[in-house]
């Protein structure tokens, strides 16, 4: 039995997107226009104190009190908004109590084993470097996941004078000035240590009191880590944590959703859900921004046979926090859902439109590939209105929870400034843009955001969702989806080269029909 989740539309937005604070979203919300629009929040980890990648280097998970308030969360649940947080599985900031603690008294800390001591974990598996770390064999060293150029460590001094050397797989940094060091970084964690699953069942409990209905597990992936295998999901260790941690979120009635970008030929969507955990649906951005552009059905909808047959649990998006996922498109051959050519296309149409990109690389700092492209979804779409509304059309009509980022609701476009003054790590920052109060009362005229609006409140409110997805059929043109739930009917008729579409919906004899273009 796959723990379901919740069958609403859900915001997705940090905790200062709108209006400086939380309390700025919770004014929106309470608007008439958003009367019944969401039943789920996914806020962004600033929510907790945090020091680093826009709150995924979590200090502790403790609520940020210069960003939100219990009224806030008070709020929120008048509203009837469940949420939906973060757990960031692999690491913890440098800023976090357990490292100063460690910074503090070294082998004498309770954190001591707290962290991954890099020497101790390649100990007889590689050559000492003269700077005192091990480079593990070339053998080791190819197995590697990297998310940057380098070896993923921090020298760390102990009180002793000694400099330890600690995994760090996605940042860190140290300074020393006037002989005073100071650190930036986030700590992945030794998941072999119980204090580590203590710290989890304590987070877990807090989390769940806050609130929280789901936790997203970020960088779950690289959490487990063995000798001469890979550091990103190895089995069946990463099975194993993970049914470790399900264990805790049972006790504390909530549902998690792991988060893991990789190829759709590697299969590791299908491996989530036969382990009975809901997925991101990252392929579903790319497969609608090359349904809209083509104006051919066939890709897109072989992927919602896919999810129903397959009965996958999802969670679905067009924009996010991150960028629009392209790697996760590749693989499978002739049994892959797009053709490396069409991914190809896909990427070079986005980047013409203005997107950034970010990229992995390799344990020699080789660039791999393009990972994902960071763009508005509105900006994505050439900046058409009318794609846009049909665009969310299909997101609503697909099967999964709709996941909605707060600045394609408003047809944002991509801040390419903020992109720049962020320098080589900007990327993110063009689909980040802050909406002040001024901004929302301007997007309560622009029939793009309240026609949205009226599909989302549809889609939040429609029993018919709560019912039996077909797909008709319209030719390759066209996409027709049509849920059923006994007299209740929900339809969206498209035609992708004209961009329009019509949502029909049927209650109790009643028609209500929502056309477009």
């Amino acid at each position: 039995m796959k723990h379901d989740l919740p069958n609403g539309v859900m915001l997705n937005a940090y905790p200062d997107s709108i209006d400086r604070d939380l309390a700025g979203t919770v004014r929106m919300l309470q608007r008439p226009e958003f009367e019944d629009v969401f039943s789920l929040f996914y806020i962004l980890p600033t929510v907790f104190n945090s020091d680093l990648d826009r709150g995924f280097s979590i200090i502790d998970y403790d609520v940020n009190a210069e960003l939100v308030s219990q009224a806030d969360i008070a709020a929120l649940a008048e509203l009837d908004i469940l949420l939906k947080f973060d757990l960031v599985l692999n690491h913890l900031s440098v800023g976090s109590p357990q490292f100063q603690d460690m910074l503090a008294h070294g082998d004498d800390s309770e954190f001591a084993d707290f962290f991954i001591d890099w020497n101790a974990f390649w100990e007889g598996e590689g050559e000492l470097h003269e700077d005192g770390y091990i480079v593990p064999s070339s053998d080791h060293l190819d197995q590697l996941f990297m998310r940057k150029p380098g070896l993923p460590i921090l020298a760390v001094r102990f009180p002793d004078g000694s400099d330890r050397f600690y995994w760090n797989t996605f940042y860190q940094q140290v300074d020393v000035v006037d002989g005073e060091r100071t650190y930036l970084g986030q700590m992945d964690l030794n998941a072999e240590s119980e204090k580590v699953w203590a710290f989890y069942r304590e987070t877990l409990t807090k989390l769940a009191a806050a609130g929280a209905k789901i936790l997203r597990l970020d960088a779950f992936a690289y959490l487990h880590k063995e000798v001469g295998r890979t550091n990103f999901f190895n089995t069946p260790g990463t099975w194993d944590y993970l049914a470790r941690l399900r264990s805790i979120a049972e006790d504390c009635g909530l549902i998690l959703l792991p988060e893991i970008h990789s190829e759709y030929g590697s299969g590791l969507h299908e491996e989530l859900s036969s382990q009975d955990y809901p997925v991101y649906d990252f392929f579903f951005p790319g497969l609608v921004i090359d349904a809209i552009d083509s104006g051919e059905s066939g890709r897109l909808l072989r992927w919602v046979s896919e999810i129903v047959d397959r009965d996958l649990k999802t969670v679905n998006m067009l924009g996010c926090h991150d960028g629009i996922p392209v790697i996760d498109l590749r693989g499978g051959g002739e049994d892959g859902l797009v053709d490396d050519e069409t991914i190809d296309v896909i990427i070079e149409r986005l980047l013409e439109r203005g997107g950034r990109v970010k990229n992995l690389f390799g344990p020699d700092g080789t660039k791999i590939s393009y990972y994902q492209v960071n763009t508005t979804f509105f900006s994505a779409l050439g900046e058409s209105e009318d794609r846009l509304r049909l665009a969310r059309a299909i997101q609503l009509f697909m099967p999964g929870t709709p996941q909605v980022w707060y600045l394609d609701l408003f047809a944002g476009v991509n801040d390419v400034e903020a992109a720049d003054r962020g320098g080589s790590g900007g990327h993110k920052e063009i689909n980040r843009t802050n909406l002040t109060a001024e901004d929302v009362a301007a997007g309560m005229e622009r029939d793009v955001v309240l026609d949205q609006l009226t599909m989302m409140r549809l889609r939040n409110t429609s029993s018919a969702f709560d019912g039996t997805l077909a797909v008709l059929d319209l030719g390759p043109n066209h996409l027709g989806l049509r849920w059923s739930n006994g007299d209740t009917v929900a339809t969206l008729e498209a035609d992708l080269l004209a961009g329009a579409f019509t949502i029909t919906h049927v209650e109790n004899g009643n028609t209500v029909l929502l056309s477009h273009g």
